[in-house]
């Protein structure tokens, strides 16, 4: 099978290796006539924007687990899918609780500055609750390691689907997901619905003093009314990994604002050596006449 590499230059060399070794009957290039390609692996950046030519490809297989700025390509017709990589899930997971610890464990509080801060015990992971919004792979992931360590977890799904052993709110049930998350993590993904989604009034539903992880979708906080949160002080501190522009600009007030860390899109990233693997496999199921996994409904927008 003939496949198109329409992806940045700069992932070239990692991805056609992983891809070689995980699915050697396909042959991988970066050009050629459009005809007579059976796929495309797709990231956006590369060359190639104009995906109408390539009448005969089967599957446009995202490298990316956002899909957002592909799904709205007029000239996309093929089935796309998205990336579902198992270190990518890994990843997040770890980053997701690795700031939710620091938040549970007030660590920031022990400045070095020669003052014995013993008061102030923190409570228990059981103790603590924790909401993620989203239950898609990713947020599926966190939800059970964060059980696993012992937190108050509940996800919250438009859908209410979620893993087993995990209470789920959905649908109008956003209130009260908000009202019990002192540590609230954002893993929805960019769509009409979930824009500006934490607003001043959802925002104000979260409970006094509370934490917001964001490694989902830049889109999905309101930045001002998120300021004006913190400087009230109903926020205690958010962790961003994405914007609404990245790479964030130099002089964007999240830079200075004491109340927000800011992480460069670092949360999880699609490591070629494990999701080869489902590239391989779905570039033959196209080509046996099944249909890919993790395909894209593009009414909701992923």
């Amino acid at each position: 099978m003939k496949v198109l590499f329409a992806a940045p230059d700069t992932l070239w060399s990692h991805w056609s290796q992983a891809i070689a070794r995980a699915c050697p009957e396909a042959e991988l290039t970066r050009s050629g006539d459009p005809a007579s390609f059976d796929a495309i692996i797709y990231a956006p950046g590369g060359e190639i924007e104009d995906l109408s030519p390539y009448r005969n490809a089967r599957l446009v297989q995202s490298l990316w687990a956002g899909v957002e700025r592909i799904v709205i390509n007029q000239t996309l017709t093929q089935p796309l899918a998205r990336m579902v990589d198992p270190g990518l899930s890994e990843g997040m997971a770890e980053f997701c609780t690795g700031w939710a610890m620091r938040a549970h464990l007030g660590m920031d509080r022990y400045a070095q500055d020669g003052i014995w801060r013993n008061g102030d015990t923190p409570p228990l992971a059981r103790d603590r609750r924790i909401t993620v919004l989203g239950m898609g792979v990713l947020g599926s992931a966190v939800t059970q390691m964060l059980a696993g360590i012992g937190f108050d977890v509940a996800g919250y799904s438009p859908s209410g689907r979620g893993p087993d052993g995990i209470p789920i709110l959905s649908g109008n049930a956003l209130p009260q997901a908000l009202a019990r998350a002192e540590i609230l993590i954002s893993l929805l993904p960019d769509t009409d619905g979930t824009r500006n989604l934490m607003n001043a009034e959802n925002l104000a539903l979260l409970p006094e003093r509370a934490w917001i992880i964001n490694p989902g979708r830049g889109t999905l906080i309101d930045d001002q009314a998120l300021i004006a949160a913190l400087d009230s002080g109903h926020i205690a501190h958010a962790v961003l990994d994405v914007f609404r522009t990245e790479p964030l600009p130099s002089d964007h007030p999240f830079w200075s604002h004491p109340g927000i860390t800011v992480t460069p899109h670092i949360a999880a990233e699609t490591r070629p050596e494990t999701a080869a693997t489902l590239v391989a496999q779905n570039l033959r199921r196209v080509m046996t006449g099944q249909p890919a996994l993790h395909l894209v409904d593009r009414q909701k927008g992923y």
